[in-house]
C-alpha cells in the first residue's frame, strides 16, 4: 500500500460527504417549496441523499466484483446508523419521535430488514429479488409524498420556500447543486473502493469486515453531520427521520439498484448472514420499545446505542485479528451484557404497552 492509495481514498471520502451535502441542500430546498413536512422531507429528501454514498459505493464494488464490500456497506450502514447516530444524537439532546415513526416507519424498517434476511438465505439477493426490493422502496416514496401533499393541502404558502416563491434562477440552482453533488459521488465511490480493497489486502482483513467498519461509517459521515445539526438546531423530526428513512434506502434502494446492475446480484458471505444480518435485525427491533417510551429518545437509551456499537465494532476487529480476548470477550457479552439488555428492552416495552392502554381504553 504506497501513499497514492492512501491519498486516493481520503480524496474519494471528502467528495462523497462534499456531493452528498450539495444533493442534500438542493433536494431539500426544492422538496421545502413543494412544501413537503419536515418529517417527511427527513425520510424521504434527506434520508435518500444522504445514503447517495452508501448506493456510490455499492454499486461501485458490486460492479468490480467485490460483493463482500457492497453487502458490508449497507448492513454496517444501518447498524452505525441506529447505534451510533441516534446515540450520538441523544445524548446531545433527548429526541422526539413522532407517532408515524412508531407505527409505520420503523415496522417497515424492521420489515426490510427481516425481508433480507429471508432474501439471503440462498447466499445471494439476486436480480429478481432486488427489483422486489427496489419495488417497494418506490412505493413507500409514493405513500410518503402523497401524505406529505395531502397534510399541506390547505397551506396557502405551499410552493414557497422560507416565504419567498422559488424563482427560476434559485430552480436552476439547486438542479446544479444536485448535479454537481452526483458527480462527486461517482468519482468519489470510485476512488474510496479502491483505497478501501487496498487496505484491507495490506492488513489482511476481508473486504466484510472493511465494508462493515470503515466504509459504513465513512459513507454514514452525512447522516451523522444531517442528524446532530438536526438535532442542535430543534428538528428533531429531521434527526430521527432522517436514520429510519436511510435505513429503509439502504436496503430497498441501494441493495435493490445494486443487484439489478450487477451481472450476478449481490453474493451475501457466510459470515454476513450468520452474524451482521441478525445483528442489523436485533437492532432495528431494539428500536420499537425505546421509540415507544414516551415517544421520545432520552439520553441514558442513546448512550446504551453508542456503547453497543463499541462493542460491535471491537468484536469485529477481535474475530478479524483473530485476537486471544475474543473468547472472553464473546463470554461477556453473551452471558451478562446481552440479557440485560433483553430485561431492559421487555420492560421498557411492556411499561410503553401499559401507557398506551389507558388512552386506548379511555376512546372506546
Amino acid at each position: 500500500m504506497d501513499l497514492i492509495t492512501i491519498v486516493l481514498f481520503v480524496i474519494g471520502l471528502v467528495l462523497l460527504i462534499a456531493g452528498a451535502e450539495l444533493l442534500v441542500r438542493g433536494a431539500s430546498q426544492l422538496a421545502g417549496a413543494a412544501g413537503i413536512p419536515p418529517l417527511i422531507i427527513g425520510l424521504t429528501v434527506v434520508a435518500f441523499g444522504t445514503s447517495a454514498p452508501e448506493f456510490a459505493v455499492s454499486a461501485q464494488s458490486a460492479l468490480a466484483g467485490q460483493a463482500d464490500i457492497a453487502m458490508g456497506n449497507v448492513v454496517g450502514s444501518n447498524i452505525f446508523n441506529v447505534l451510533f447516530i441516534l446515540g450520538v444524537s441523544a445524548l446531545i439532546i433527548p429526541l422526539v419521535v413522532q407517532r408515524q415513526l412508531v407505527r409505520l416507519d420503523v415496522p417497515l424498517m424492521i420489515g426490510a430488514a427481516m425481508l433480507l434476511g429471508l432474501l439471503s438465505l440462498d447466499g445471494q439477493v439476486s436480480r429478481v429479488d432486488g427489483l422486489i426490493l427496489f419495488a417497494l422502496l418506490i412505493g413507500y416514496i409514493a405513500f410518503q409524498v402523497r401524505q406529505g401533499l395531502r397534510d399541506t393541502s390547505s397551506t396557502p404558502d405551499a410552493t414557497k420556500t422560507n416565504g419567498q416563491p422559488q424563482g427560476a434562477k434559485q430552480l436552476s440552482i439547486n438542479i446544479g447543486l444536485i448535479i454537481v453533488g452526483l458527480a462527486m459521488l461517482v468519482v468519489g465511490s470510485g476512488w474510496l473502493v479502491d483505497g478501501a480493497v487496498a487496505i484491507a489486502r495490506t492488513l489482511g482483513l476481508s473486504e466484510l469486515i472493511i465494508g462493515l467498519t470503515i466504509i459504513a461509517a465513512g459513507t454514514s459521515l452525512p447522516e451523522v453531520a444531517a442528524s446532530i445539526i438536526a438535532a442542535l438546531r430543534g428538528e428533531r423530526d429531521i434527526a430521527v427521520g432522517n436514520v429510519v428513512g436511510s435505513n429503509l434506502f439502504n436496503i430497498l434502494g441501494i441493495l435493490g439498484l445494486t443487484a439489478v446492475i450487477a451481472p450476478s446480484g449481490v453474493s451475501v458471505a457466510p459470515a454476513a448472514l450468520a452474524f451482521d444480518i441478525p445483528v442489523m435485525i436485533a437492532v432495528m427491533l431494539a428500536c420499537l420499545p425505546i421509540f415507544f417510551t414516551e415517544h421520545r429518545i432520552a439520553r441514558w437509551e442513546g448512550g446504551l446505542f453508542l456503547t453497543y456499537y463499541i462493542a460491535y465494532t471491537a468484536y469485529l476487529v477481535l474475530a478479524a485479528t483473530n485476537h486471544d480476548a475474543l473468547p472472553v470477550f464473546s463470554s461477556m457479552m453473551m452471558t451478562f451484557v446481552l440479557p440485560l439488555t433483553v430485561i431492559t428492552l421487555v420492560v421498557l416495552g411492556v411499561r410503553a404497552f401499559m401507557q398506551q392502554r389507558p388512552q386506548t381504553t379511555a376512546k372506546v
